[in-house]
């Protein structure tokens, strides 16, 4: 644990079969989609994704081949986790859920993934909201919500967890919606966490991953499908 305070788009016949992902944006909600069907790196997926090294300069970013998106930070130099946040336009009210993919997990280092909402990233800044999980079924294992303060190091903890029941496990799906100034987290369905805060209004939706105590791992831990909406209340 941290201690610091495709929509098809037009194109060519083979182009539209190739990204599967998907964006619908209506009056009423935005809702993106996808199973990460590209290589790519950093992930773009016709600039839907902007990334932490790419575009804030101080983070990392993430990669993907078909049906996997991993995060390519390194290990030893910091909270530079690697972070994807969708671009466009979304309402403050959002949801952002995610399947897990995590084999041979260590509890001798840290592999830990993240859903981002009302997340922003300009150049040596990102703001919005971490919702954290460790791949671990131990006792070791954990669940956070963070606030991020814009610099590198520099986030808040507002809640945090341990125990097995909180860490995530290959397949898991896991959660997390912001209706007005609380945070609910939910694994497999469940809710296992909350809190409320008022810092943040706007930003979009995202992905994170963070690794310590090793590197050359990173193709262990990350995420075969992803979703977000900014109708998490009719979300299903």
């Amino acid at each position: 644990m941290r201690t610091a305070s495709f929509a098809v788009f037009p194109g060519d016949g083979f182009s539209c079969l190739l990204l599967i992902a998907f964006l619908v944006t209506t009056a009423h909600a935005a809702t993106y989609t996808t199973s990460f069907p590209l290589t790519e790196n950093p992930i773009s997926e016709n600039a839907n994704w902007i990334n932490g090294k790419t575009t804030g300069l101080d983070w990392s970013d993430f990669s993907s081949t078909p049906g996997l998106a991993i995060g390519l930070q390194h290990g030893p130099s910091g909270y530079d986790d690697s972070v994807a946040i969708l671009t466009g336009n979304w309402k403050p009210d959002q949801m952002a859920q995610a399947t897990v993919h995590t084999v041979r997990q260590n509890d001798a280092f840290v592999e830990e993934l993240e859903l981002r909402l009302r997340s922003s990233i300009s150049a040596h800044n990102s703001t919005g909201y971490e919702i954290m999980f460790r791949c671990s079924k131990t006792p070791e294992a954990y669940v956070s919500i963070a606030r991020w303060n814009g610099p590198l190091n520099d986030f808040t903890i507002l809640t945090h967890h341990s125990g097995s029941q909180y860490g995530v496990a290959n397949g898991d799906v896991i959660k997390a919606t912001i209706v007005g100034n609380l945070i609910r987290v939910y694994k497999n369905g469940i809710q296992i966490d909350q809190v409320t805060d008022d810092e943040y209004r706007t930003g979009s939706p995202g992905i994170g991953a963070y690794i310590e105590k090793t590197t050359g791992v990173n193709g262990d831990y990350g995420f075969t499908s992803f979703t977000a909406s900014d109708d998490p209340i009719h979300d299903k």
